[in-house]
Protein backbone atom coordinates (compact mmCIF):
# COMPACT_ATOMS: atom_id res chain seq x y z
CA UNK A 1 0.00 0.00 0.00
CA UNK A 2 1.59 3.70 -1.02
CA UNK A 3 2.42 6.55 2.04
CA UNK A 4 1.50 9.16 2.01
CA UNK A 5 5.07 10.01 0.96
CA UNK A 6 4.71 7.91 -1.93
CA UNK A 7 1.82 9.71 -3.28
CA UNK A 8 3.68 13.21 -2.79
CA UNK A 9 7.11 12.20 -4.12
CA UNK A 10 6.88 14.52 -7.25
CA UNK A 11 7.13 17.73 -5.10
CA UNK A 12 11.07 17.49 -5.16
CA UNK A 13 12.40 19.99 -2.37
CA UNK A 14 16.09 19.09 -3.18
CA UNK A 15 15.68 20.47 -6.77
CA UNK A 16 15.26 24.00 -5.61
CA UNK A 17 18.17 26.10 -6.47
CA UNK A 18 17.91 28.95 -3.58
CA UNK A 19 16.38 29.01 -0.10
CA UNK A 20 13.52 30.93 -1.02
CA UNK A 21 12.55 28.25 -4.08
CA UNK A 22 12.86 25.58 -1.12
CA UNK A 23 10.30 27.27 0.68
CA UNK A 24 7.78 27.42 -1.80
CA UNK A 25 8.29 24.16 -2.66
CA UNK A 26 7.60 23.15 0.81
CA UNK A 27 4.90 25.72 0.83
CA UNK A 28 3.56 23.21 -1.94
CA UNK A 29 4.03 20.30 -0.17
CA UNK A 30 2.15 21.54 3.08
CA UNK A 31 -1.16 22.52 0.67
CA UNK A 32 -1.34 18.54 -0.18
CA UNK A 33 -0.37 17.17 3.39
CA UNK A 34 -1.50 19.77 5.63
CA UNK A 35 -0.44 23.41 5.77
CA UNK A 36 1.79 25.68 5.36
CA UNK A 37 1.55 29.44 7.14
CA UNK A 38 4.27 31.89 7.08
CA UNK A 39 4.99 33.80 9.99
CA UNK A 40 6.58 37.09 9.05
CA UNK A 41 9.59 36.90 7.08
CA UNK A 42 11.47 34.28 8.51
CA UNK A 43 9.39 31.94 9.84
CA UNK A 44 7.30 29.67 8.78
CA UNK A 45 4.87 26.68 10.43
CA UNK A 46 4.25 23.50 8.29
CA UNK A 47 1.54 21.12 9.23
CA UNK A 48 1.37 17.84 8.23
CA UNK A 49 -2.24 15.93 9.02
CA UNK A 50 -1.97 12.62 9.81
CA UNK A 51 -3.08 10.66 13.12
CA UNK A 52 -4.51 12.06 15.94
CA UNK A 53 -2.35 9.79 18.76
CA UNK A 54 0.55 11.59 18.57
CA UNK A 55 2.10 15.16 17.30
CA UNK A 56 5.56 15.32 17.09
CA UNK A 57 5.95 19.47 16.60
CA UNK A 58 9.78 19.95 15.49
CA UNK A 59 11.80 23.52 15.09
CA UNK A 60 14.03 23.37 12.57
CA UNK A 61 16.22 25.78 10.28
CA UNK A 62 15.78 25.53 7.04
CA UNK A 63 19.67 25.99 5.84
CA UNK A 64 20.14 22.62 8.05
CA UNK A 65 17.76 20.79 6.33
CA UNK A 66 19.01 21.73 3.14
CA UNK A 67 22.35 20.88 3.54
CA UNK A 68 21.56 17.26 4.90
CA UNK A 69 21.12 16.52 1.17
CA UNK A 70 18.76 14.12 0.34
CA UNK A 71 15.03 14.91 -0.31
CA UNK A 72 16.03 18.02 2.06
CA UNK A 73 12.31 17.75 3.99
CA UNK A 74 12.04 18.87 7.68
CA UNK A 75 13.16 15.73 10.15
CA UNK A 76 9.64 16.37 11.66
CA UNK A 77 8.13 15.29 8.47
CA UNK A 78 9.49 12.50 7.70
CA UNK A 79 9.40 10.76 10.85
CA UNK A 80 5.43 11.62 10.88
CA UNK A 81 5.05 10.11 7.87
CA UNK A 82 6.83 7.13 8.68
CA UNK A 83 5.41 6.62 11.81
CA UNK A 84 1.66 7.48 10.62
CA UNK A 85 1.70 10.78 13.05
CA UNK A 86 0.67 13.97 12.30
CA UNK A 87 3.79 16.94 12.48
CA UNK A 88 3.75 20.70 13.46
CA UNK A 89 7.17 21.68 11.92
CA UNK A 90 8.56 25.14 13.04
CA UNK A 91 11.05 26.60 9.93
CA UNK A 92 13.32 29.50 10.52
CA UNK A 93 15.42 31.33 8.05
CA UNK A 94 19.03 32.24 9.57
CA UNK A 95 19.84 32.14 13.51
CA UNK A 96 17.06 33.54 14.51
CA UNK A 97 16.13 30.90 18.05
CA UNK A 98 12.30 31.41 16.93
CA UNK A 99 12.29 34.59 18.60
CA UNK A 100 9.90 36.72 16.93
CA UNK A 101 6.46 37.73 18.00
CA UNK A 102 5.04 36.62 14.80
CA UNK A 103 5.98 32.90 16.00
CA UNK A 104 4.33 34.17 19.93
CA UNK A 105 1.41 35.06 18.23
CA UNK A 106 0.66 31.78 16.11
CA UNK A 107 1.46 29.62 19.03
CA UNK A 108 -1.05 31.62 21.32
CA UNK A 109 -3.64 31.18 18.51
CA UNK A 110 -3.28 27.39 18.44
CA UNK A 111 -3.76 27.39 22.22
CA UNK A 112 -6.56 29.60 22.28
CA UNK A 113 -8.10 26.61 19.54
CA UNK A 114 -6.83 23.98 21.78
CA UNK A 115 -4.87 22.29 19.22
CA UNK A 116 -2.23 20.73 21.44
CA UNK A 117 -5.31 18.72 23.08
CA UNK A 118 -6.48 17.21 20.16
CA UNK A 119 -3.81 14.46 20.80
CA UNK A 120 -3.08 12.38 22.92
CA UNK A 121 0.61 12.61 22.85
CA UNK A 122 2.55 15.90 22.15
CA UNK A 123 6.66 15.33 21.53
CA UNK A 124 8.97 18.71 20.98
CA UNK A 125 12.19 18.21 19.40
CA UNK A 126 14.78 20.54 18.55
CA UNK A 127 18.67 20.73 18.46
CA UNK A 128 21.09 23.46 19.77
CA UNK A 129 19.08 26.85 19.32
CA UNK A 130 16.35 25.02 17.98
CA UNK A 131 16.58 22.70 21.06
CA UNK A 132 16.26 25.95 23.15
CA UNK A 133 12.86 26.68 21.33
CA UNK A 134 11.47 23.29 21.63
CA UNK A 135 12.01 23.77 25.34
CA UNK A 136 10.72 27.12 25.88
CA UNK A 137 7.49 26.44 23.48
CA UNK A 138 6.35 23.31 25.15
CA UNK A 139 4.90 25.16 27.77
CA UNK A 140 2.26 25.56 24.90
CA UNK A 141 1.87 21.51 25.80
CA UNK A 142 1.32 20.96 29.29
CA UNK A 143 1.90 17.32 29.81
CA UNK A 144 3.79 16.90 26.57
CA UNK A 145 7.03 14.71 26.12
CA UNK A 146 10.08 17.57 25.34
CA UNK A 147 13.50 16.02 23.73
CA UNK A 148 16.33 18.20 22.99
CA UNK A 149 19.84 17.94 21.86
CA UNK A 150 22.09 20.23 23.29
CA UNK A 151 19.66 23.05 23.71
CA UNK A 152 20.47 26.11 25.25
CA UNK A 153 18.48 27.16 28.13
CA UNK A 154 19.28 31.24 27.23
CA UNK A 155 21.24 33.44 26.03
CA UNK A 156 20.06 36.57 28.17
CA UNK A 157 23.20 37.85 29.34
CA UNK A 158 22.15 37.82 33.53
CA UNK A 159 21.45 34.24 33.35
CA UNK A 160 24.09 33.21 30.79
CA UNK A 161 26.93 35.88 30.26
CA UNK A 162 29.59 33.43 30.13
CA UNK A 163 28.35 31.79 26.84
CA UNK A 164 29.91 34.49 24.36
CA UNK A 165 29.43 31.86 20.94
CA UNK A 166 26.74 33.33 19.47
CA UNK A 167 27.19 37.57 19.60
CA UNK A 168 24.22 38.27 17.17
CA UNK A 169 22.03 36.06 18.56
CA UNK A 170 22.62 37.83 22.20
CA UNK A 171 21.04 40.94 20.98
CA UNK A 172 17.63 39.21 20.66
CA UNK A 173 14.63 39.51 23.57
CA UNK A 174 15.20 36.31 25.81
CA UNK A 175 13.07 37.93 28.54
CA UNK A 176 9.67 38.34 27.31
CA UNK A 177 7.61 35.51 25.57
CA UNK A 178 8.48 32.08 25.58
CA UNK A 179 11.79 33.33 27.59
CA UNK A 180 14.01 31.31 29.62
CA UNK A 181 13.24 27.29 28.22
CA UNK A 182 14.36 25.85 31.43
CA UNK A 183 11.11 27.36 33.05
CA UNK A 184 8.65 27.13 30.03
CA UNK A 185 9.40 23.37 30.38
CA UNK A 186 8.14 23.18 33.84
CA UNK A 187 4.97 21.58 32.60
CA UNK A 188 5.82 19.10 30.60
CA UNK A 189 5.19 15.53 31.44
CA UNK A 190 9.03 14.39 31.03
CA UNK A 191 12.43 16.58 29.70
CA UNK A 192 15.04 14.58 27.88
CA UNK A 193 17.86 16.23 27.45
CA UNK A 194 21.05 15.30 25.70
CA UNK A 195 24.26 16.50 25.68
CA UNK A 196 27.97 16.12 25.74
CA UNK A 197 29.47 16.89 29.03
CA UNK A 198 33.29 17.09 27.37
CA UNK A 199 31.06 20.63 26.02
CA UNK A 200 31.75 22.78 28.84
CA UNK A 201 29.31 25.76 27.60
CA UNK A 202 27.00 22.88 26.60
CA UNK A 203 26.64 21.78 30.40
CA UNK A 204 26.63 25.24 31.61
CA UNK A 205 23.20 25.14 29.75
CA UNK A 206 22.39 21.81 30.90
CA UNK A 207 22.73 22.43 33.97
CA UNK A 208 20.41 25.13 34.59
CA UNK A 209 17.31 22.51 33.17
CA UNK A 210 17.11 21.26 37.09
CA UNK A 211 13.31 20.32 37.11
CA UNK A 212 12.01 16.64 38.67
CA UNK A 213 10.58 15.76 35.17
CA UNK A 214 14.55 16.31 33.63
CA UNK A 215 16.23 13.26 32.31
CA UNK A 216 19.67 14.17 31.15
CA UNK A 217 21.65 11.91 29.05
CA UNK A 218 25.12 11.93 28.63
CA UNK A 219 27.05 11.23 25.49
CA UNK A 220 30.39 11.83 25.99
CA UNK A 221 32.69 13.04 23.75
CA UNK A 222 30.56 13.33 20.09
CA UNK A 223 32.00 16.84 19.16
CA UNK A 224 30.79 20.35 18.60
CA UNK A 225 27.63 18.90 16.41
CA UNK A 226 25.91 15.96 18.51
CA UNK A 227 23.08 16.19 17.07
CA UNK A 228 24.59 15.57 13.61
CA UNK A 229 26.63 12.79 15.04
CA UNK A 230 23.80 11.01 16.72
CA UNK A 231 21.79 11.04 13.36
CA UNK A 232 25.21 9.81 11.55
CA UNK A 233 24.63 6.99 14.10
CA UNK A 234 21.69 6.17 13.85
CA UNK A 235 20.18 6.88 17.39
CA UNK A 236 18.85 10.16 17.04
CA UNK A 237 15.90 9.41 15.15
CA UNK A 238 15.10 6.48 16.67
CA UNK A 239 15.06 8.23 19.98
CA UNK A 240 12.49 10.11 18.79
CA UNK A 241 10.36 7.72 17.48
CA UNK A 242 10.63 6.53 21.28
CA UNK A 243 9.37 9.72 22.91
CA UNK A 244 6.68 9.67 20.39
CA UNK A 245 5.73 6.24 21.53
CA UNK A 246 6.20 6.85 25.15
CA UNK A 247 8.84 3.90 25.50
CA UNK A 248 12.09 6.32 25.56
CA UNK A 249 13.79 6.48 29.23
CA UNK A 250 17.55 6.35 30.62
CA UNK A 251 17.83 2.44 29.77
CA UNK A 252 16.36 2.38 26.10
CA UNK A 253 18.06 4.91 25.09
CA UNK A 254 21.88 3.90 26.41
CA UNK A 255 20.79 0.77 24.89
CA UNK A 256 20.19 2.45 21.72
CA UNK A 257 23.50 4.46 22.04
CA UNK A 258 25.52 1.17 21.97
CA UNK A 259 25.81 1.68 18.38
CA UNK A 260 28.41 3.93 18.77
CA UNK A 261 31.03 0.99 19.14
CA UNK A 262 30.45 0.62 15.44
CA UNK A 263 31.13 4.55 14.07
CA UNK A 264 34.21 4.92 13.11
CA UNK A 265 34.34 8.54 13.66
CA UNK A 266 33.37 8.41 17.08
CA UNK A 267 35.82 5.74 18.01
CA UNK A 268 38.78 7.94 16.05
CA UNK A 269 37.53 10.80 18.39
CA UNK A 270 37.80 8.45 21.08
CA UNK A 271 41.68 7.38 20.73
CA UNK A 272 42.54 10.55 20.38
CA UNK A 273 40.74 11.89 23.51
CA UNK A 274 42.11 8.99 25.34
CA UNK A 275 45.57 9.22 24.40
CA UNK A 276 45.61 12.92 25.03
CA UNK A 277 44.68 11.77 28.65
CA UNK A 278 47.32 9.32 29.00
CA UNK A 279 45.21 5.99 28.98
CA UNK A 280 46.87 4.07 26.76
CA UNK A 281 44.09 1.08 27.76
CA UNK A 282 41.35 2.60 26.49
CA UNK A 283 43.57 4.38 23.59
CA UNK A 284 44.06 0.65 22.55
CA UNK A 285 40.82 -0.95 22.57
CA UNK A 286 39.16 2.57 20.84
CA UNK A 287 41.98 2.41 18.44
CA UNK A 288 41.64 -1.72 17.58
CA UNK A 289 38.17 -1.09 17.55
CA UNK A 290 38.04 1.76 15.12
CA UNK A 291 40.53 -0.24 13.00
CA UNK A 292 38.10 -2.81 11.94
CA UNK A 293 35.76 -0.59 10.45
CA UNK A 294 38.22 2.01 8.45
CA UNK A 295 42.28 2.00 7.37
CA UNK A 296 43.74 4.82 8.89
CA UNK A 297 47.58 4.88 9.09
CA UNK A 298 46.98 7.97 11.58
CA UNK A 299 44.77 5.41 13.85
CA UNK A 300 47.43 2.36 13.81
CA UNK A 301 50.46 5.19 14.58
CA UNK A 302 47.71 5.80 17.80
CA UNK A 303 47.40 1.84 18.38
CA UNK A 304 51.37 1.50 18.03
CA UNK A 305 51.81 3.98 20.58
CA UNK A 306 49.48 2.90 23.22
CA UNK A 307 50.78 -0.84 22.85
CA UNK A 308 54.13 0.85 23.38
CA UNK A 309 53.08 2.55 26.55
CA UNK A 310 51.30 -0.44 28.09
CA UNK A 311 54.69 -2.44 27.30
CA UNK A 312 56.97 -0.13 29.27
CA UNK A 313 54.42 -0.15 32.37
CA UNK A 314 54.95 -4.27 31.88
CA UNK A 315 58.26 -3.78 32.39
CA UNK A 316 58.13 -1.76 35.41
CA UNK A 317 55.88 -3.66 37.44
Amino acid sequence: MPTLDDQHDDIDLSKAQTEAEWLARLDELGEEVGDFIPLGTRHAAFGLHGSEAVLLVSFENAATIRAAGGRQRPMGYEIAVAQGWSALVFVARGDTWFRDAAVWDHMDRLIDDGFFDGFDRVVFFGAGACGYAAAAYSVAAPGCTVLTVAPRATLDTARADWDTRFPQARRLDFTTRFGYAPQMCEAADKVFLIHDPARRLDSMHASLFAGGNVTRLRTRWLGPDTARELTSMGVLVPAIEMAGSATLDRRSFFRLFRQRHSFATYLTRLALRTEALQRPRLTAIAARAALTLVRSERLSEILARAEAALEARAETV
